[in-house]
C-alpha cells in the first residue's frame, strides 16, 4: 500500500511538473493569405496543415478576405484581430507591401513571431521570409517571352494586385529586363485585374482590340493568366498572341494543353505553406533558423514538361 501511495505521489509530482511545459509547448498559428479563390493559396495551407499536424503541437487558423475587393483592409483588420488574440505566430501573404506594413510592425511589437510568405512588405520587422524570387522568376518570363515572339513586337502586361510587393517586382523586373536585352520588344499596356480572372479577360480583351497587331501578354498570377489565356481563346488567337503567365493552377495546365497558354512560372505554393509554419515552430521554442529569407524556387511550365508539373 506504501508502495502505491508513493508511487501515486511521484506520478502526482510528474504531471504538476510536466503539465505547464506541455502546455507551453502548444503554439497558436494564424496563417492570412491573399484570398481563398485562387488554387495558389489551396497549396500554401495544405502545405501548412501537413507540418502542423506532423508537428502535433500547432493549432493553425487560416484566414483570407472574402474578395478581392478592399482585400488590404480586411487583411490590416484580420492581423489585428490576431494581435489582439494574442496568437504566437503570424504567418501573412502581405496584398500591399506598404499598406500592412503598420500592422506587422504592431505584430512584432506585441512580441508575435511574424513570418512573410509569397509577398514582403515595407519593413524590417518580421522573423523570416519564405518566397519565390520573384525578380529572377520576372527575367525568366522576360527571356521566355523574347523566344517565343521572335524578340520583336507589341506586349501587355495583366497584373494583379497594384502596390503589392510580389506583384509589382514581377512587373517591373520584367519590363526593366526587355528594356535592357530586347530592344525590339515593347511593352503598350499594364493594366491591373487584382488577380480576379473576369476582370482579367475582359482587360485582356480590350488590349487585344486596341492593338490588333499585339504579340504577348504576360499575366502575374493565377487569376490574370487564367483569365487572358480564356481571353486569348474566345477571341480566336490562341498561339497568335503568345500569353506567358504566372502561378500553376488545373486551370492553366489546361489552357497550356489547349495552346492558349505557353509557358507558366510554377511556383513551390506548398513548399511555402510548409516552410512557414515549421519556421514558426523553430523561433517558438528557441531553435532559431539558418536563413531568414528562403527562396522555394521556380520552375517554367511548358506543353513539353507539363505532365512533371504538380
Amino acid at each position: 500500500m506504501k508502495k502505491i501511495v508513493a508511487l501515486f505521489l511521484v506520478a502526482l509530482l510528474l504531471m504538476s511538473c510536466l503539465g505547464p511545459v506541455a502546455l507551453a509547448d502548444i503554439y497558436t498559428i494564424s496563417l492570412i493569405a491573399m484570398d481563398s479563390m485562387d488554387e495558389h493559396w489551396g497549396k500554401v495551407r495544405a502545405g501548412a496543415e501537413d507540418a502542423a499536424a506532423e508537428l502535433g503541437n500547432v493549432r493553425l487558423t487560416f484566414d483570407t478576405p472574402s474578395t478581392k475587393v478592399d482585400a488590404t483592409i480586411v487583411q490590416a483588420q484580420l492581423v489585428q484581430n490576431q494581435i489582439d488574440n494574442q496568437v504566437d505566430a503570424i504567418i501573412l501573404a502581405a496584398a500591399s507591401k506598404d499598406a500592412l506594413a503598420p500592422v506587422v510592425e504592431l505584430a512584432k511589437e506585441a512580441d508575435i513571431v511574424v513570418i512573410l510568405i509569397d509577398s514582403g512588405v515595407s519593413t524590417n520587422s518580421y522573423d523570416a521570409f519564405y518566397a519565390t524570387d520573384n525578380a529572377v522568376a520576372a527575367r525568366l518570363v522576360a527571356d521566355e517571352m523574347a523566344k517565343r515572339i521572335d524578340n520583336q513586337g507589341k506586349v501587355a502586361i495583366v497584373n494583379a494586385q497594384a502596390g503589392a510587393g510580389t506583384t509589382m517586382t514581377r512587373e517591373n523586373e520584367f519590363k526593366d529586363h526587355i528594356a535592357v536585352h530586347y530592344p525590339d520588344i515593347e511593352v503598350v499596356d499594364v493594366q491591373y485585374s487584382d488577380g480576379d480572372m473576369t476582370k482579367a479577360l475582359n482587360i485582356a480583351i480590350d488590349i487585344m482590340a486596341r492593338y490588333p497587331d499585339l504579340a504577348g501578354i504576360y499575366s502575374c498570377n493565377e487569376g490574370s493568366t487564367v483569365g487572358v489565356g480564356r481571353a486569348v481563346e474566345q477571341a480566336g488567337k490562341a498561339g497568335e498572341v503568345k500569353v506567358i503567365g504566372f502561378d500553376f493552377s488545373d486551370d492553366v495546365k489546361e489552357l497550356i494543353a489547349r495552346g492558349a497558354i505557353q509557358a507558366t512560372m510554377a511556383q513551390n505554393p506548398y513548399k511555402m505553406g510548409y516552410l512557414s509554419v515549421m519556421g514558426a515552430v523553430d523561433l517558438l521554442s528557441g531553435r532559431g533558423l539558418e536563413l531568414r529569407d528562403v527562396d522555394t524556387g521556380v520552375t517554367v511550365a511548358t506543353l513539353d514538361n507539363l505532365a512533371e508539373i504538380q
